[in-house]
């Protein structure tokens, strides 16, 4: 194994790095400017809205968003002080705390997703023709899946 990357995957890497990095600042920006909510808010209702029954354990929402658990209980807090989430009990485990989104959070995240689509598509989508970004998904894909079940 080389000790150094070549200049082409290490000017590649930081373009993916810079490129995300601008990309969740401006598409966080437009999400606190127009609705009041974080991209961190977003993909909490997101992933709560894809879930089975409306609801995630705290543990599987906190590894699904990439949030320390105290920082997800933080989050949570602030996001049920506002409404969107509310705890429940599991009822067959009580060690177990669901996180359940609420009619507001999802009518939240339905008025929320046509700022954070149109983001992606200004911001990103429309600079890509169909040949980048099939080579940008294949590339991700390819590096994700290498290290799926890592850590």
């Amino acid at each position: 194994m080389p000790r150094r990357l070549d200049e082409p995957r290490m000017d590649a890497w930081r373009a993916l790095l810079a490129a995300h990095a601008s990309l969740l600042r401006r598409l966080d920006h437009e999400l606190e400017a127009e609705h009041g909510i974080s991209m961190a808010w977003y993909e909490v209702l997101l992933r709560l809205q894809r879930a089975p029954e409306g609801h995630l354990a705290m543990h599987e929402l906190a590894s699904s968003v990439f949030l320390t658990p105290s920082g997800l209980t933080r989050l949570v807090d602030r996001m049920e002080d506002a409404g969107l989430v509310k705890r429940a009990a599991c009822p067959t485990d009580r060690r177990v705390s669901w996180v359940v989104i609420t009619d507001e959070g999802r009518a939240c995240l339905r008025r929320a997703s046509v700022t954070h689509l149109r983001g992606i598509q200004r911001h990103f989508g429309r600079l890509l023709d169909d040949h980048e970004a099939a080579v940008v998904q294949t590339a991700l894909t390819k590096v994700a899946g290498n290290l799926a079940g890592a850590c």
